[in-house]
C-alpha cells in the first residue's frame, strides 16, 4: 500500500471539542470529571492548597473554594502544589495514558468487522472528536481512517491469499459491497486484485541498479513509488530477491527518467545532507506500516531503540514486534530501519549487513554536525 498523505474533512474545535473558557464549563467538566477537559485547565483550591487535573478522583471541594489556571506553571506561580491523587505535574504519566487509550483503539480497529466512524472510536477513547483525531495522529503517525485503511488492506491481502475468489476475499476482509472495494483496489493492493493473487501477475516493475561504496543498489519501483531498495555485493541475488517477491510481474529495466532515481538513492548514500524524498509503494501490515512511518521521523543523525519507536506508535509492549518490522522493510535508506539502535546504543542487526549500517550512521552523524 502506498504511503501518501491522507486528507480528511477539517476538523474545528467547535460544539464537539468544548473550549472550556468560562468558570462555569469548567466547574460543569469537574464535577462529569470530563476526560476531554484534561489538559486544557486546572484546578486550584485554596482550603488545600493543591491544584489538580479536572478529572482528578478525590473528593470534590466546594465551589466557592475553587479558581481555575491554565497552566501549570500559572497553579505553581500561585502558591498551589500538585495533588498526589491525580499527579497534574506527571506529563509522562498522561503520555503514557493516552498511549495506552490509542493502543486499546487500534486493537478495535483491528478486531472490528466494520469501519468504525471517528465518532465511534472517539466516544470509545472518551474524547471529544477534534482531540481524539489529533492525539491518534499524534501518537501512531496516521491518521484513524489511515490506520483503518491499511488494515483493512492488510487483510484483503490475507483473504486474497486463502480464498478461492476474489469477491470471497472482499467480503471476508468486511467489505459491504464489490463495488466499495473495487472503487479502492489499486491504491489498497497496488494492482488489480486478481494480479496480486497472480504473484503481480501483469504489472510492471522498473528497476535499476547502481554502484556506491557501501556495494551495490537495487531499487525497484511500480507506477505508484519505490516497492524496493536493496544493498549487497552480487547484483544477481538481488535481482533474485526482487524477483521472488514478485515472481509474476513484469520485471524491466529502468528507462531513462528511472535512471535519475537510482542516481538520487546512491547520492543520499554517499551524501546523507542531500535528504531523500520519494513516493513510496509500501506493502505491510498496518502495525508494519505504522513502525514505518515513525522510521520516516526520525532526521537524519539521530538514533532511537526499538523500545523508543514502540513508545511512540502507542504500542510500548511490542518491542519484539517493532524489530520484527524493521526486519521486514523492504526498502533500505528511504525506511530508515538503520537509525534503530539496541537500548545500550549497540547496532544490533541490519537486513543489509551492521558494517553498511555503522558506515550510514557515521555519515549522517557527520552530516548532521556539518548541519549545525
Amino acid at each position: 500500500m502506498a504511503i501518501t498523505a491522507t486528507i480528511e474533512p477539517a476538523l474545528h474545535s467547535r460544539i464537539d471539542d468544548p473550549a472550556y473558557t468560562t468558570d462555569n464549563e469548567r466547574w460543569q467538566a469537574v464535577l462529569a470529571r470530563d476526560a476531554r477537559a484534561d489538559g486544557h485547565f486546572f484546578t486550584c483550591v485554596h482550603t488545600t492548597g493543591i491544584y489538580c487535573r479536572p478529572t482528578c478522583p478525590a473528593r470534590k471541594p466546594k465551589r466557592e473554594n475553587v479558581t481555575f489556571v491554565e497552566t501549570r506553571a500559572d497553579a505553581i506561580r500561585a502558591g498551589f502544589r500538585p495533588c498526589k491523587r491525580c499527579r497534574p505535574d506527571d506529563e509522562a504519566g498522561l503520555a503514557a495514558r493516552q498511549a495506552e487509550t490509542i493502543a486499546r483503539i487500534c486493537a478495535e480497529i483491528e478486531g472490528s468487522d466494520e469501519l468504525l466512524t471517528l465518532d465511534q472510536l472517539a466516544t470509545r477513547a472518551g474524547m471529544s472528536r477534534f482531540h481524539f483525531h489529533r492525539l491518534f495522529k499524534q501518537i501512531t503517525g496516521v491518521t484513524p481512517k489511515a490506520y483503518a485503511s491499511a488494515h483493512r488492506a492488510k487483510r484483503v491481502r490475507d483473504q486474497l491469499a486463502q480464498t478461492p475468489t476474489v469477491t470471497q476475499a472482499i467480503y471476508g476482509a468486511g467489505f459491504a459491497s464489490n463495488g466499495r472495494f473495487y472503487a479502492n483496489s489499486t491504491q489498497t493492493l497496488g494492482m488489480s486484485p486478481r494480479d496480486f493473487r497472480a504473484g503481480g501477475r501483469d504489472a510492471t516493475i522498473q528497476f535499476a541498479f547502481g554502484d556506491s561504496s557501501l556495494g551495490s543498489v537495487l531499487v525497484a519501483a511500480t507506477g505508484k513509488g519505490i516497492c524496493s531498495i536493496l544493498m549487497g555485493d552480487d547484483r544477481a541475488s538481488l535481482l533474485d530477491q526482487l524477483r521472488q517477491r514478485f515472481p509474476n510481474a513484469e520485471i524491466v529495466g529502468g528507462d531513462v527518467d528511472f535512471a535519475q532515481t537510482i542516481a538520487g538513492v546512491v547520492g543520499f548514500i554517499e551524501e546523507p545532507a542531500r535528504g531523500l524524498d520519494l513516493p513510496l509503494d509500501v506493502r505491510g501490515t498496518a502495525f508494519q506500516q505504522r513502525v514505518w512511518q515513525a522510521l520516516r521521523a526520525i532526521p537524519v543523525g539521530e538514533t532511537v531503540s526499538y523500545g523508543e519507536v514502540a513508545a511512540r506508535i502507542g504500542s510500548p509492549k511490542a518491542v519484539r514486534a517493532v524489530a520484527n518490522a524493521c526486519a521486514r522493510n523492504e526498502i533500505a535508506v528511504a525506511i530508515p530501519c538503520h537509525r534503530i539502535v539496541g537500548k545500550d546504543g549497540s547496532l544490533t542487526g541490519y537486513r543489509w549487513g551492521t558494517e553498511r549500517k555503522r558506515a550510514l550512521l557515521e555519515r549522517e552523524h557527520e552530516a548532521a554536525q556539518s548541519a549545525d
